[in-house]
């Protein structure tokens, strides 16, 4: 998030002409440092910045008085580049079709509390998160909600207290509450989840990232039962924990857990500072105001207990300025093999400072490599406020591409490896991606393929933070609309094309506080649905109704001798024409978790495919299968589906 906010007269006046300004983002102060160093140990990027620049005149040439400019009464609306002519011949037309609105028809009750009561405290601006899972091991995709709470809560009162929600699916997508059997009737100001089977029994468990604690519900046959004390996962008792994931650090088959913790807040120090927004009054505060926190990792010891071995482990960045003062601002994180060394690689989307990349030592400790990869900041060497983040083989090889969501008027970053696995441009602008994301504020962001064409699309769900900021900046609104953006691949003047309502409907587009956002096959019909949660208000499913009449696969994992959803391990898929290369990783997005399921998308392609699945202990296995259009189950081991 950028700094929007103030707590006298002057500083106010200084923010309304400045406030959402590309050219004025705001920077702590190690950034001066990093920067430095960046540019002294970074000749490729630099000159990787000069082709970016080129690149930029080239695609998007106009006269000097119509550049682009974001100001506070006018907004003008990055233009897309011309699509050219559509042959529907020699390259695959642009998709049409829709994404139903059935919240409600599918039994989508839940409102999200964030506590809001005037205040304006910056926690009620950020959550919750939203995970697909399959709790009780039916088959299909159930779907649960983190909640937040209200800040006070008044025992007498007879009003029913805020908690998360699990919602069984009946395989057709009709969804039914079952939190209270399932034991998820806890209160307490949830963030986020990842769900994993953590102790390899063959049930999926569940940790609840919060503020003011964080929850490990371990899974006994559909009941979740809590198991944060004598795993030792609570966390900080006044920390304020967000994005978490499961991931095998070693290899061992044993889940290791990565919490990403933001600021250091709290609500006498919020409400001490005194924020403002011109015109309004109280305003949420800027993390700018508050120091960085430290995230943690925590290593599985196979037991049903955990160790916390963030400082060895190398992944706790204090700054150089201020011994032991925390860096990382951190709302998102994904497991990745960025190197691909067969270790699982850690990169943290970190809000106004530099992200970070961990690349895995493979002895359980981690070496920070965010700014020499070209990872850390925008093409300018500025910070951004990043959110959600995702990374996926896009372009279908071995070339790794980063998305990361990003503060309004800060485009959304594309990082993609140039040659050497370890060194990213920001290729946002040279895809299309980033021009249109620039006025919109991202929160949860993936990659999926969500018209089985084969190639992962981008989706990005958006949302302010201020409900009043259309008062102060016209061209901000507190609803904001999600995007989509199609993978055209190299058929088109450009890579990826968002969608409009011509393309996917008007449901899709219904503007909303975005926060969360995941997808899954709730209705067992190939094509991925979405789920998009919100900040204090309703939820949204959006149910995929694409009629291509594309092939797909989806692809289960039963690992054996631990790690029982091979988390970790890389599919590959061949076809008669072509390749796609995808990981095991439910992990991604913002708070958020989706399926442990790999969909492939195979457009009119309906021939046999070969399956190489890589899994996290190196071992190789390969498939053939013959029959496409349905589900299959890989058990580890020599050749087998099940």
């Amino acid at each position: 998030m950028e700094e929007l906010n103030s707590g006298s007269e002057q500083e106010s006046t200084e923010i309304e002409e400045q406030i959402y300004s590309d050219e004025e983002q705001v920077i702590d102060e190690e950034n001066d440092e990093i920067i430095g160093e960046m540019l002294r140990h970074s000749l490729k990027y630099i000159l990787a910045l000069a082709v970016v620049g080129v690149l930029v005149y080239v695609l998007f040439i106009r006269e000097k008085e119509e550049a682009v400019e974001i100001s506070e009464t006018e907004h003008q609306q990055v233009q897309a580049r011309d699509l050219g002519p559509e042959d529907g011949t020699t390259r695959q037309p642009i998709p049409k079709m829709v994404f139903t609105d059935i919240t409600e028809q599918a039994g989508i009750d839940f409102e999200h509390e964030n506590g809001a009561q005037g205040e304006k405290l910056l926690p009620e601006t950020m959550g919750g998160g939203c995970a697909f899972l399959d709790y009780d091991n039916d088959g299909d995709q159930d779907i649960l909600f983190i909640n937040s709470k209200a800040w006070d809560n008044d025992e007498a009162s007879d009003v029913t207290p805020a908690t998360s929600r699990l919602y069984a699916n009946d395989g057709q997508g009709n969804f039914t509450d079952v939190s209270e059997e399932a034991g998820l009737n806890i209160e307490l100001y949830g963030m986020g989840c990842a769900v994993a089977d953590y102790d390899n029994d063959g049930d999926v468990d569940l940790f609840i990232s919060a503020l003011g604690g964080n929850r490990l519900l371990k899974n006994e046959d559909g009941k979740f039962v809590d198991a944060t004390d004598s795993a030792g996962l609570a966390g900080d008792p006044d920390g304020w924990s967000t994005s978490t994931a499961w991931f095998d650090m070693d290899n061992d088959g044993d889940l290791d857990l990565f919490v990403c913790n933001y600021i250091t807040w709290s609500k006498e120090l919020d409400l001490s500072q005194g924020f403002t927004l011109v015109g309004v009054g109280r305003a949420y505060g800027p993390p700018t105001s508050f120091s960085g926190s430290f995230s943690q990792l925590y290593e599985n010891n196979g037991d049903g207990t955990f160790t916390d071995i963030s400082g060895p482990a190398g992944i706790q960045i204090t700054n150089k300025d201020q011994q032991g003062v925390a860096v990382g601002k951190s709302l998102g994180v994904i497991p990745v093999d960025v190197n691909l060394d067969g270790l699982l690689d850690l990169v943290v989307s970190n809000d106004t400072v530099r992200n970070f990349l961990f690349i895995n030592q493979g002895d359980r400790t981690f070496e920070e490599t965010g700014i020499l990869a070209g990872i850390a900041f925008d093409p300018n060497g500025n910070a951004r406020g990043a959110m959600g983040i995702d990374a996926a083989n896009f372009r279908n090889d071995e070339c790794l591409g980063i998305g990361i969501g990003n503060f309004a008027n800060e485009m959304s970053a594309l990082y993609v490896c140039e040659g050497d696995t370890l060194s990213f441009v920001d290729e946002a602008i040279a895809t299309g991606f980033g021009p249109q994301t620039r006025s919109d504020l991202t929160f949860g962001m993936f990659f999926f393929d969500f018209d089985l064409d084969g190639r992962l699309d981008i989706f990005g769900a958006n949302g302010h933070l201020e409900e009043e900021i259309n008062k102060v900046q016209e061209s901000q609104f507190y609803e904001q609309a999600p995007q989509l953006f199609w993978n055209a691949g190299f058929d088109y003047d450009t890579e990826f094309i968002r969608m409009d309502e011509s393309n996917l409907g008007d449901d899709f587009f219904e503007p909303l506080v975005g926060r969360g956002a995941s997808y899954a096959d709730i209705d067992g019909d190939g094509d991925l649905d979405l789920l998009i949660t919100t900040s204090g208000r309703k939820p949204r499913l959006l149910r995929n109704d694409q009629a291509s009449d594309h092939h797909w696969l989806r692809v289960q994992l039963r690992g054996a001798d631990g790690n029982t959803q091979g988390i970790g391990a890389v599919v590959t898929l061949k076809h008669a024409k072509g390749s796609q290369r995808r990981v095991m990783m439910p992990a991604k997005s913002y708070l958020s978790q989706a399926e442990a399921v790999i969909t492939f998308g195979l457009g009119d392609s309906d021939g046999p495919v070969e399956l190489t699945v890589v899994w996290p202990n190196g071992e190789k296995q390969v498939v053939e299968q013959s029959e496409l259009d349905q589900q299959i189950a890989i058990q580890q081991g020599p050749s087998s589906i099940n």
